[in-house]
């Protein structure tokens, strides 16, 4: 119902809903955004990437796990998961899927022994796989956040990692940690101001407490962003160009976009990456 309906002389400002994923594609390559979120029918993709696979596992058996009793939550119990979630889409060969398994469960069998702060038993996650939401400004932000830790009268957002190890700055400039931690907030309505990347294939954790200045900086550029997208597509709707609307960013990262037999500048930027090209050695 509009303002003048309801006998006043304005209309509600339209709230534009967001994922941290769309936010991320609308940043990096518009053309990707649009040929992803807009376009239907939807563009056919390419096939599985190895390295997308490996960390679908991850995350399946990590939820799994913490889904157990946490006297259940045993290095041997996180092996078997890998086991039981594992697929070899994308894989070179059958040598090589074996190979990236077997790290896996090593992964996993380390992380329910050291994470956080004394073994996966210890953990106290309120949230797996949880989408939350909240209605900020002029966007409403939402998303499935990977796991939220309780630790005393707080929430920690943890996000999950299998590619290149990440810093501390990584996780404070994440814009998507930061609106999953207004989103948990909001939705669970416990304080929620730190974020965590946990790196499987080393151990390693990086961190980042926010403070409400930090988050609020995050919530203004994702506010900007969404603005930006919506307009583009009010005017795609209204019969604008579309390539011209949604240029394309050619970089290298066209070798193994899901989306570039549809897009003829990120196909001569880069030559298309063998499915397995984006695993770690």
């Amino acid at each position: 119902m509009t303002g003048a309906q309801l006998g006043l002389d304005f209309d509600a400002p339209r709230l534009v809903r967001v994922t941290p994923a769309r936010l991320a594609t609308w940043q990096s390559c518009r053309r990707r955004y649009r040929l992803t979120y807009l376009d239907r029918p939807a563009p056919v993709r390419t096939g599985a990437r190895a390295a997308s696979t490996l960390g679908a596992v991850v995350h399946l058996a990590l939820r799994s796990l913490f889904a157990l009793p946490p006297a259940q939550r045993t290095p041997e119990a996180a092996a078997r998961l890998v086991d039981r979630h594992w697929t070899s889409e994308g894989f070179r060969d059958a040598e090589q899927a074996h190979r990236y398994r077997e790290r896996a469960r090593g992964w996993l069998a380390d992380y329910a022994v050291d994470c956080a702060e004394g073994g996966a038993a210890e953990v106290e996650a309120v949230g797996l796989e949880l989408w939350v939401t909240a209605s900020v400004g002029g966007i409403v932000a939402e998303g499935r956040v990977d796991r939220i830790d309780r630790r005393g009268d707080e929430l920690v957002i943890v996000d999950y990692k299998t590619g290149r190890t990440p810093t501390e700055e990584d996780a404070r400039d994440s814009q998507a940690l930061a609106l999953y931690a207004v989103a948990a907030e909001r939705t669970m309505r416990r304080r929620c101001v730190e974020v965590e990347l946990h790196h499987l294939p080393s151990g390693q954790i990086a961190a980042c407490r926010h403070d409400r200045a930090t988050l609020s900086a995050h919530v203004d550029a994702a506010q900007r962003s969404a603005a930006e997208l919506a307009s583009a597509a009010d005017d795609l709707a209204a019969g604008a160009d579309a390539d011209a609307r949604f240029p394309a960013a050619p970089s290298s990262w066209c070798g193994s976009c899901d989306v570039r037999r549809h897009c003829p500048p990120g196909r001569a930027a880069a030559a298309e990456a063998e499915p397995w090209a984006q695993l770690a050695p």
